[in-house]
Formats: C-alpha cells, sequence, structure tokens
C-alpha cells in the first residue's frame, strides 16, 4: 500500500472518528478507503449503465 496525505475538514475526521468509535471500521485509514472503494465501484457502476456493458470485476 501507498501512504497518501490529505487534507479533510475537521468536522468531517470527527464524523469518521465516531464511526470507529462506534465500531463501523477498525480505524480512520479503514473508513477512508471504504469510502474510495465505494466512490470507485459507484463510477464504475455509471459508466456501465450508460454504455449497456456488464461490470465483472469492482475494487
Amino acid at each position: 500500500m501507498e501512504r497518501v496525505t490529505l487534507r479533510i475538514p475537521k468536522q468531517q475526521i470527527e464524523e469518521v472518528e465516531q464511526l470507529v468509535e462506534t465500531g463501523e471500521f477498525p480505524n480512520r485509514s479503514e473508513a477512508i478507503r471504504s469510502a474510495v472503494r465505494e466512490m470507485i465501484n459507484e463510477q464504475y457502476d455509471g459508466q456501465a449503465e450508460q454504455s449497456g456493458k456488464r461490470t465483472w470485476a469492482k475494487v
């Protein structure tokens, strides 16, 4: 895995921390990775609908 540095508004980090505290995710990194996977999958789904193709492999 590669390390990425990014800036996120404090309120969003606090919300991510709440997800970690409630046990939804083991840590911030996994919560953010999950959000990125979801975004990528949504992009693939949207492209497939526009092109009429099925997406077999998702991240």
